[in-house]
């Protein structure tokens, strides 16, 4: 379910065009992926943690989001450092861990929390709408766009379908449990969700072609640049050259 959590505030992030905040992000994102050396990847976590200062997010909801993204990163480094070939810098028993390994995980580590802070203060600061919006307005093909505001408008009624279903199982007295029967009954429901989901799809097509659907949205929502966003856009490029900066002293 999106709850969208952060998407309302009064910050300077949440005034920010989201053209331009969908821009930043995925420029921030690629440079960061590419990232291989140790400055840069800490000048990118130092803007990622600025701008979840300036979006005046709460601190708690964001260190919950990341202690779910670090412990996919804490696979990683259960597994990597001894298996990554290279010099030998830990040993544990039979276990070998390699410094390349241990480098390789570091790096994973701030890269993974850098996007995933700037994407929480840039991206999850507006509703799933605008952001559909901006993504029209940025060119991107209309398909993607209504494909991502229909499953936003529709994930909800799939949501209710599946509780009436559970609702009813549990009225003919259904206990869940590690046997057969709860894994058929699973099944079964699961089924249904995509027979129900399917039927209320098909009567949503004919119900929007009865008001004149001929196979595109039109957006009635206008952004407009104003100063602030072109202050933010300068600053923005000067932190996106820096980082870009840092790591191509690596290169030369």
């Amino acid at each position: 379910m999106i709850s969208e959590t952060f998407a309302f505030g009064d910050s300077p992030v949440h005034r920010l065009d989201p053209r331009l905040r969908v821009v930043f992000a995925v420029l921030f994102s690629v440079l960061t992926a590419i990232s291989n050396r140790f400055p840069a990847v800490f000048f990118a976590l130092f803007l990622a943690v600025c701008l979840v200062g300036l979006s005046r997010i709460p601190v708690k909801k964001v260190l919950v989001r990341l202690a779910l993204v670090n412990g996919l990163v804490l696979f990683i480094w259960l597994v990597l450092p001894w298996t990554y070939e290279g010099t030998p810098a830990l040993e544990i028993g039979p276990l070998v861990g390699s410094l390349e390994g241990i480098r390789l995980c570091a790096l994973i580590t701030i890269k993974s929390n850098a996007i995933i802070l700037a994407l929480i203060s840039l991206i999850s600061t507006m509703p799933v709408a605008t952001l559909g919006y901006a993504l029209h307005h940025l060119r991107l093909p209309d398909k993607l766009v209504y494909l991502l505001l229909m499953t936003y408008r529709y994930i909800f009624v799939i949501e209710t379908e599946y509780q009436q279903l559970a609702r009813a199982a549990r009225v003919r007295c259904f206990t869940p449990g590690t046997n057969l029967h709860t894994y058929k009954t699973y099944a079964y429901l699961v089924g249904m969700l995509f027979v129900r989901a399917s039927a209320r799809a098909q009567r949503v097509h004919q119900a929007m072609v009865c008001r004149g659907f001929a196979g595109r949205f039109y957006c009635l929502h206008e952004f407009a640049f104003k100063k602030s966003d072109w202050r933010w856009g300068v600053g923005m490029a000067v932190g996106l050259i820096a980082l870009g900066g840092l790591e191509w002293v690596l290169i030369i």
